[in-house]
């Protein structure tokens, strides 16, 4: 069971439900990624406690969702889709939850850094999501033109230059086509969240 990809599992799982076979295609899946989970919950939350109760959510989550994954993206993309709107689930809560606070800690005003510990994460997931679409969606070539133009800023007539690009629209003719890629990669994912 070991040698099959999470998505072969899934459909193992899926085709004899409630039998201990299926059982352990699903402990086998979710034995394969709980320490990935673990260090995601532990970097979301910076407590091992908390991590471990937050993971356990996560799982027991997938499993009640598990007829909802579609395999037209990576069950590891699915599962931190999971994992970080666990977590968001968990600040509002905690968010909605009164607090007390000493007398002089009332003065303080707004915690910056945990804002700013959460603009942080925010710009992680999004990182993350958008790696993962485009490893998804797009060729080694178009990805490495996206890369130099948006992430490092090259004009692309040096990124045609650079990469020797022989057709007539250069560099712009891959950008073209990632981002057409991509759009709809993300209407794809946006429909999943």
């Amino acid at each position: 069971m070991e040698s099959l990809s999470d998505e072969e599992l899934i459909a193992h799982y899926r085709l004899a439900p409630g039998t201990e076979r299926s059982r352990l295609y699903l402990e086998t899946l979710f034995r394969r990624h709980q320490t990935r989970v673990a260090a995601w919950c532990y970097r979301f939350t910076g407590n091992r406690t908390s991590a471990a109760d937050l993971a356990q959510d996560i799982f027991a989550k997938a499993y009640a969702s598990l007829d909802s994954f579609r395999s037209d993206s990576k069950f590891t993309t699915w599962l931190y889709v999971i994992a970080r709107n666990r977590w968001r689930d968990e600040l509002r809560a905690r968010q909605s939850r009164p607090r007390e606070a000493p007398e002089e800690a009332m003065d303080l005003g707004e915690p910056a850094a945990e804002n700013a510990a959460l603009a942080a994460l925010d710009a992680q997931d999004a990182r993350v999501v958008v790696q993962t679409l485009m490893d998804e969606s797009l060729d080694d070539l178009e990805k490495r033109v996206m890369t130099l133009h948006y992430g490092h800023e090259m004009r692309l007539d040096a990124i045609t230059a650079a990469l020797g690009l022989t057709n007539a629209s250069g560099a712009k003719a891959y950008i073209v086509s990632a981002r057409r890629k991509l759009n709809a990669a993300v209407k794809r994912w946006n429909l999943k969240s």
